[in-house]
């Protein structure tokens, strides 16, 4: 394909910010789920959804193996009501990974036996005109901070009769702000970003109608946040999976919020080292911007799948976030070139056709270094193919 690969701006904003106008925390995820499935059927793909709303959607290719995967996910971070106090306030506990200092003053929304109720998530002392300076020097932590729903409530009775109970999901506001420079500011970047990069890409190659060598998998999981993520959305065919998250733009970081932040490992390990490096020379390719960077705390729904015994190379493409599971930016650039990045990797022809078999012998087993290589080329050269070697 001669013509280049054009990912539409507007597009993928307008889908990021209907993502983002969806309540989906960790086990709340079925209204983000429903939105997702129609937008890829929209495209023209084939969906289908596991029991608990994990979605597959195939983009046939001219192979059905080695299949590859792209994967993001639909839930965010959250909270949940853990008990409900004497004050006619509520106790939470974090869903996903996230620090109580983030949820100071968050406008949330209680999903209850009743109906949607607000509220906002306050310190144990928010009053500065009876605490005075205790305010500043309480702990910060989810113990140490409480729900106000936005209803007569001043016992615990009163919550019940609200209908609200514990184990009550908790959505967080995400305040989204889209600026004219570029710049995106939002809770839940991670992952609707990812989400709203693979539907761009997908929506540039049903336009284009690019063609693929291989089938491609466009996967969206529903428990990333808690760990499980990719564990039971993968199917036999696919040996490569790609996952489109969040980078960390951080002091001893090297991801940016501009180009694609290509991770070589996280706190599970390395990824694959021939993806990874196949997705660096596409970038250098191609002229899209990158840069590589190593997370310790981090991981992504390419570990669940790898952990759950899926044997799939694995890689990780990222957006540089700033301030990531707390009040997050980003930049366009950063979207456009990842969603450019997913294209070329579907269109690139398979370097290692021994991956279309779960278990095969040596012959085409890949190698690490340029010199073994070298020899393995000069031996398979002075075979008689005659002699069936």
């Amino acid at each position: 394909m001669n013509e280049p690969i054009n990912i539409d701006p507007a597009y993928l904003t307008d889908r990021l910010k209907d993502l983002l106008s969806v309540a989906s925390p960790t086990g709340f995820t079925d209204e983000a789920v429903r939105y997702t499935a129609r937008e890829l059927e929209k495209l023209g793909l084939d969906v289908m959804l596991t029991r608990r709303g994990a979605i597959r959607a195939l983009r046939p290719g001219a192979a059905r193996r080695p299949a590859r995967g792209i994967v993001s996910h639909l839930d965010t971070l959250g909270a949940q009501v853990k008990a409900l106090k004497d004050n006619g306030r509520m106790e939470l506990v974090s869903i996903g990974h996230w620090s109580a200092r983030f949820a100071e003053g968050a406008r949330v929304s209680i999903f209850s036996s009743k109906g949607i109720y607000r509220g906002t998530i306050l310190p144990l002392k928010a009053s500065g005109h009876t605490f005075n300076e205790e305010i500043d020097t309480q702990p910060s932590g989810w113990p140490y901070v409480e729900l106000r729903v936005d209803a007569l409530s001043r016992h615990r009775h009163d919550l019940l009769q609200l209908g609200i109970d514990v184990g009550d999901i908790v959505a967080v506001d995400p305040q989204p702000e889209f600026l004219e420079n570029g710049f995106i500011v939002s809770r839940h970047l991670d992952d609707k970003a990812g989400v709203a990069i693979m539907l761009a890409a997908l929506e540039a190659m049903q336009r284009q109608e690019v063609a693929t060598p291989v089938d491609t998998y466009w996967l969206f999981t529903i428990g990333e946040e808690v760990g499980v993520g990719a564990s039971a959305a993968l199917v036999p065919e696919i040996a490569s999976l790609v996952a489109v998250d969040n980078g960390t733009t951080a002091p001893g970081q090297a991801s940016q919020e501009f180009g694609v932040t290509l991770a070589m490992a996280d706190q599970t390990g390395p990824f694959d080292y021939h993806l990874s490096k196949k997705l660096h020379q596409i970038c250098l390719d191609q002229g899209i911007p990158v840069q590589k960077d190593v997370f310790r705390y981090y991981r992504s729904d390419a570990a669940s799948a790898v952990e759950a015994g899926h044997d799939v190379r694995t890689a990780l493409i990222t957006f540089g976030v700033d301030a990531s599971h707390g009040y997050e930016r980003i930049h366009l650039h950063a979207l456009m070139s990842n969603a450019k990045l997913a294209v070329h990797y579907a269109m690139s022809e398979v370097q290692i056709g021994r991956d279309a078999e779960e278990i095969s012998g040596l012959r085409g087993f890949t190698h690490q270094t340029v010199a073994e290589a070298e020899q393995d080329l000069e031996a398979t050269q002075e075979i008689d193919p005659s002699t069936g070697g």
